[in-house]
């Protein structure tokens, strides 16, 4: 399945990536055994299950940072998850030379995630 897939994590964590150049992926990564990425179609539904609080509101603090999927092959697999979806894992650490861009999000008034810019292949 060609085309951009995301990886949601916090700005924090992304620029200590990037001074080291791997990506081993955050606490949900490490426990599951792959990095956790999501299509286009995916992003929203992601960031709205795992990156808002109990009050519905978006957490601040976070990147997107889009890769081509070809460009993690063989590693990437598309397995079920999320109603039977297919999602992107990718089952290596993630070098950061990889990343196409990245993509800060902002909290609007609603508590809403925004992504600066709009998404890079969309």
């Amino acid at each position: 399945m060609p085309g951009m897939v995301y990886k949601v994590c916090s700005l924090a964590d992304w620029e200590e990536a990037k001074s080291k150049g791997i990506f081993n992926g955050s606490p949900d990564d490490l426990r599951d055994g792959f990095i956790h990425l999501s299509t286009p179609g995916q992003l929203a539904g992601t960031l709205h299950k795992h990156f808002s609080g109990p009050d519905g509101r978006a957490l601040p603090g976070l990147v997107v940072v889009a890769f081509e999927a070809d460009a993690l092959a063989p590693a990437l697999k598309w397995e079920p998850a999320r109603d039977g979806a297919l999602f992107p894992h990718l089952y290596a650490p993630l070098d950061t030379r990889l990343a196409d861009s990245e993509m800060p999000l902002d909290v609007d008034a609603h508590g809403r995630h925004v992504i600066a810019g709009g998404l890079a292949g969309c």
